[in-house]
């Protein structure tokens, strides 16, 4: 006698990856010029840099809501803007 396997197919249909990451990598007019600054100081430096941008913008937004009286989910929907927007341009490639 012989064992014989047998596999079952599935009818559910095959699963997307899920892709993290900027949707519009390597995509808008400041990605070139992004690509090239992180090509010379190197990936980790870059992100160090980068993060500090991010805070210090998200900073200057924090202190605006504070001028205007915006509340935090106005502050918080200001921050998700700018990310948006900084994608689109290129900034996050």
């Amino acid at each position: 006698m012989t064992a014989v396997s047998v596999r079952h197919r599935s009818t559910a249909p095959p699963r997307l990856k899920i892709r993290m990451g900027n949707v519009n990598e390597g995509k808008g007019i400041f990605a070139p010029a992004v690509v090239f600054v992180r090509n010379i100081v190197g990936r980790k430096r870059f992100n160090q840099i980068r993060g500090k941008a991010i805070a210090l913008h998200s900073q200057v937004i924090t202190e605006f809501c504070k001028t205007i009286g915006a509340d935090s989910k106005q502050r918080q929907g200001l921050i998700r803007l700018a990310k948006k927007n900084g994608e689109k341009l290129g900034f996050l490639a």
